[in-house]
């Protein structure tokens, strides 16, 4: 069953090593990434989805600042009750590239602001990740970072980590 999932993995990650693309940002470059996530119970009694995006500018060959826009909804039953719950959030990140050619590591920040069904607030954090350039326009980005919540309220963690994967386009 393993085997099932790891060959077409290892096929795939064969085929992104085989490419040979020449990706290096450049001051005035534009970004546009884009992902989403979806879930549901093994009875398909609740579901959960998301989709975010942002928009980036590189101000010079290596600083990337981006404007993100995420949302996402969740349907749910189960022990603790059954409701609906949907949540945005809007945010201002920096990115510092290292430029490795077709791996371009980022380290930086985000600070933004989540609203809808939770407690509105502010949030602020460290973030980092990886775009791997399938091409020169096109890149697959993963992402970690952690969001301290600054009204976390009752009901609300005081933070929370937050974890991306996208697909990229470069002009």
């Amino acid at each position: 069953m393993l085997r099932r999932f790891v060959v077409p993995a290892v096929g795939i990650c064969l085929m992104l090593a085989a490419t040979s693309a020449r990706a290096q940002f450049k001051t005035g470059d534009w970004t546009l990434s884009l992902g989403g996530f979806g879930t549901n119970g093994q009875d398909f009694d609740s579901a959960s989805f998301s989709f975010n995006g942002d928009v980036g500018y590189f101000v010079t060959d290596q600083l990337e600042v981006a404007f993100r826009q995420s949302i996402g909804f969740t349907d749910f039953e189960g022990d603790v009750g059954d409701g609906s719950a949907w949540v945005g959030s809007s945010a201002i990140a920096g990115h510092y590239h290292f430029d490795m050619g077709q791996w371009q590591p980022y380290i930086g920040a985000a600070i933004g602001f989540a609203y809808g069904d939770v407690n509105d607030t502010g949030f602020g954090g460290p973030e980092g990740g990886i775009k791997f350039f399938v091409n020169e326009t096109t890149y697959i980005e993963a992402s970690v970072g952690y969001q301290w919540f600054f009204d976390s309220g009752d009901d609300q963690d005081d933070g929370a980590f937050i974890y991306g994967l996208n697909i990229g386009f470069r002009w």
